[in-house]
């Protein structure tokens, strides 16, 4: 248990930090899973919505340190490759 005033105050910064750090995580994760499923139901229309929206939160979560760029650039070429091979298959 903190001591300090500082030290107490501190304490109080990193709870308010995590709760908004877990929201955004977890918004973020769902926007993702919002993607997938679009893609196996081949929503097409959605899939690109949602794909915007995915692509901004990454973005987003990579500028606040949230997750790393490299990640984020990762994850964003995964789910666009993954809607591509998608479209590709229903135009098949």
């Amino acid at each position: 248990m903190p001591n300090t005033p500082t030290a107490k105050k501190r304490l109080r910064q990193n709870d308010k930090r995590r709760a908004a750090n877990r929201a955004r995580r977890s918004a973020l994760r769902t926007q993702i899973r919002k993607v997938r499923t679009a893609v196996a139901a081949g929503d097409f229309e959605t899939v690109a919505k949602e794909l915007r929206t995915a692509n901004r939160r990454l973005d987003q979560a990579a500028a606040a340190n949230l997750i790393h760029r490299n990640t984020a650039s990762r994850l964003k070429s995964r789910l666009s490759s993954m809607v591509k091979r998608a479209q590709q298959a229903s135009a098949a």
